[in-house]
């Protein structure tokens, strides 16, 4: 799995938990019933937002849910998943940009797809991806072009980049594309009011997602000679903390001027989770439970890593990311073997140290700062709901 939207399980409590997995099941389900076995391996965090949105807005939830047979990455139980137009919309937005994203690879000759059987058999793949993903935009009413038409404005844009070029000139296409599927759920969900505040929230998105996997690849892209939006327009970390710190803040706002049915997952994961991927993307916070030492750190050389005596231990050495097509690969053969959800495994993107979904029955108590809506929540965790009772912020 990718995105920058990764909730900690003991923050979101046992209901949200519940509803989260629901929604990323359903997106592996619609592309698997819509679009075929394999293009279940797009499956994407962010991905599920748009689903999430579509459902926290409509006005009749019921018949949003279906049971699901068993799977291996379930540790073979059945479940309650989404579905739906949301679903439909999160698998064909996701089939579009993942195919963009193999693309965007095959240009840059990244790993085995340097080679040329390689290289033309994946951009067959996207080719078919690209395909599939404006049938499901169409069957839902969303036109797929505007995504298409910003990832090829992006290339232009990023070879005209230098120093002194704003860093927003560059997160701008991706701005665009996910503030045009946010707004979609307003319509498919039937609150077109919502459409322009959505569509605020997502072109906010947008802009975090490009600053956050800037900031975690500046070091993979400099030993690699890769390009890279902070380094090409010499913008500081200083700065895209500024930036991404704002943008959290925006998509708060423009969240509350929409109107939901049940904004409780939805809330958890574009303010509160957001808030802590930008903290993990800077090294500043993490998740306190047993695997976190493993599995985030300060990068080399953050400024806003802690320093001095008391100061936590370094963080492992980087390891090297793996391609596009290389880890899918990896996804496929851990999916196959039950590892994803029975035991620990290394992410086949980012090789950091993963636990399978079957780890259960830890203690939300054992999460420090398991209730992180403002600095006034001192009254245990946030169970099912976003705050804990005293919690004076606005949530």
């Amino acid at each position: 799995m990718f995105g920058i939207v990764r909730p900690c399980r003991h923050r979101l409590g046992e209901g949200l938990k519940t509803q989260w997995m629901a929604h990323l099941c359903g997106l592996c389900l619609a592309l698997r019933r819509d679009h075929g076995q394999f293009a279940r391996i797009v499956t994407n965090y962010d991905g599920l937002l748009v689903s999430v949105l579509t459902e926290a807005q409509a006005e009749r939830p019921e018949g949003t849910r279906r049971t699901a047979g068993p799977c291996p990455l379930r540790g073979m139980r059945s479940a309650s998943v989404a579905q739906g137009e949301g679903a439909r919309l999160a698998a064909a937005v996701s089939l579009v940009l993942a195919a963009a994203k193999v693309r965007d690879h095959v240009a840059d000759g990244d790993g085995l797809l340097a080679r040329r059987p390689v290289a033309l058999a994946a951009r067959r793949v996207a080719a078919s991806w690209g395909r599939a993903g404006a049938r499901g935009g169409s069957a839902v009413g969303f036109d797929t072009a505007v995504l298409v038409d910003a990832v090829d404005r992006q290339v232009g844009i990023e070879a005209l980049a230098g120093p002194g070029t704003p860093l927003l000139t560059v997160t701008e296409p991706t701005e665009t594309a996910t503030a045009a599927a946010f707004a979609h759920t307003a319509v498919l969900a039937g609150r077109p009011g919502n459409a322009e505040p959505l569509a605020e929230a997502g072109r906010l998105f947008g802009r975090l997602a490009h600053l956050l996997d800037a900031v975690e690849d500046r070091g993979t892209d400099a030993a690699a000679g890769a390009w890279n939006p902070l380094t090409a327009t010499g913008t500081s970390l200083t700065e895209a903390r500024r930036l991404a710190d704002d943008a959290v803040h925006g998509i708060r706002l423009a969240l509350r001027d929409a109107e939901f049915t049940d904004a409780g997952l939805a809330h958890a994961l574009l303010v509160h989770e957001l808030r802590t991927s930008v903290d993990r993307a800077f090294g500043t916070a993490s998740c306190g439970h047993a695997h976190a030492p493993e599995q985030y750190g300060p990068p080399p050389g953050n400024p806003y890593a802690p320093s001095g005596p008391g100061s936590p231990p370094p963080p492992p050495p980087h390891r090297d990311r793996r391609g596009l097509l290389a880890g899918c690969l990896v996804w496929s053969g851990l999916a196959c073997t039950c590892q994803m959800c029975c035991g620990t495994y290394d992410d086949p993107w980012t090789r950091e140290p993963k636990e399978g979904l079957c780890h259960r029955g830890e203690s939300c108590s054992d999460c420090c700062d398991c209730c992180d809506c403002c600095g006034n929540c001192g009254d245990g965790c946030c169970g099912d709901g976003c705050c804990c009772d005293g919690c004076s912020c606005d949530c």
